[in-house]
């Protein structure tokens, strides 16, 4: 691996159809950042990502990070920009790892929706598939591993009421309304028969833990939701993509966490379909992550192959809907083209999970 700052997570053009009326946004921008210096503006799109779209746009020597929901999407729900805007203004008082909010705009004659400007912060962010050079040698991978882990407990330990997120959420029945959402969800997005997921779906809504906790959970924690120090990649320095954050179970946040780390002893359709690099030398098994967060929360974590296989149900969920989004010519993003095929691969890998009584060695 080379030097670090030569690997900052860096944006590219921006994709047809979701261009941003510069000459608007130019003027919004003066208004509501009296800071911000006279200068050309300059958007590019990050290219990652399948939710919310995430642009940088820079003028003078500012660069800022604004966010927008994608088109064809209510806006009222998962995208809701004022929603994600708050959590950050809330949170950043007392919890650093969050960038700065700078601007919310709902005024949709603007750029045609709401949207939300936040300082950029400038780090490396792992995807899969990254270039073999920038892969961390093993024991850096673990440690980013653990760096994960780590802030995952420390989120869950923030004071929510005293950070003024309280009505952020209702986490009484938290557990039971997510199962019944997203099998409700996964039916609306059905566009193909997948058995396992409803053999999934019924599982979980029969096996519900009780008595669970509550706090405030970012909902799709993950390597690539989390920039890491250019001189120092165990350390992370900002969470990103607040959309889906609420207050629940947070072992909730768990299993979804765990959904994405894909290991090399899952079936090969499973690892195709893997959207986080977790296969690197030294990095840790599923098992050695939930001991490690035990560890860092101070929590028990029992009945964890409910949690993972409702993390895998759940990201399947989404994925189903992307891949609906595409069928039904909402988007044009080849990328969505074929998920259904990650859809059938995380059902399959969850009921697996299910019918072991395990979350490791699966198959």
């Amino acid at each position: 691996m080379s030097d670090g700052a030569a690997w900052l997570d860096l944006p590219g053009p921006v994709r047809p159809g979701e261009e941003l009326d510069a000459n608007a946004l130019d003027a919004y921008l003066h208004d509501a950042i009296p800071s911000l210096d006279p200068g050309h503006l300059n958007v590019e799109q990050y290219p990652s990502g399948f939710s919310n779209l995430t642009y940088l746009v820079r003028v003078a020597d500012r660069s800022l990070i604004l966010r927008r929901p994608p088109p064809g999407v209510n806006i009222a729900s998962a995208h809701d920009m004022g929603r994600e805007y708050r959590i950050l203004s809330h949170l950043r008082p007392v919890y650093p790892k969050v960038p700065e909010p700078l601007a919310y705009c709902e005024d949709t004659e603007i750029l045609g929706t709401p949207f939300y400007l936040m300082e950029r912060v400038e780090g490396v962010i792992l995807r899969k598939g990254i270039p073999d050079e920038m892969v961390p040698s093993p024991v850096l991978t673990a440690r980013i591993a653990d760096e994960l882990v780590d802030t995952l407990a420390q989120l869950h330990a923030v004071d929510y009421e005293a950070a003024g997120l309280g009505e952020l959420g209702r986490p009484a029945g938290y557990v039971t309304r997510q199962i019944e959402g997203w099998s409700k969800r996964y039916e609306k997005a059905e566009t193909h028969s997948v058995a396992e997921a409803g053999k999934v779906s019924a599982w979980l809504r029969d096996s519900i833990p009780s008595g669970t906790h509550a706090s405030l959970i970012h909902n799709d924690f993950k390597h690539d939701n989390v920039v890491l120090d250019p001189a120092d990649w165990s350390r992370i320095i900002a969470v990103l993509d607040w959309e889906m954050a609420t207050l629940g179970d947070p072992l909730m946040d768990l299993g979804t966490s765990l959904a994405y780390w894909i290991q090399g002893d899952d079936p090969p359709e499973v690892l195709s379909t893997r959207l986080s690099p977790t296969l690197w030398p030294g990095t840790p098994s599923r098992a050695d992550i939930v001991e490690r967060y035990a560890r860092a929360s101070g929590r028990d974590v029992p009945d964890i192959v409910f949690y993972y296989a409702y993390g895998l149900f759940k990201v399947a969920v989404i994925v189903q809907q992307l891949h609906a989004r595409y069928v039904r010519g909402h988007t044009q993003d080849a990328r969505y083209a074929s998920l259904d095929e990650g859809v059938r691969s995380l059902c399959g890998l969850a009921w697996q999970s299910i019918q072991k009584g395990r979350i490791d060695d699966l198959y």
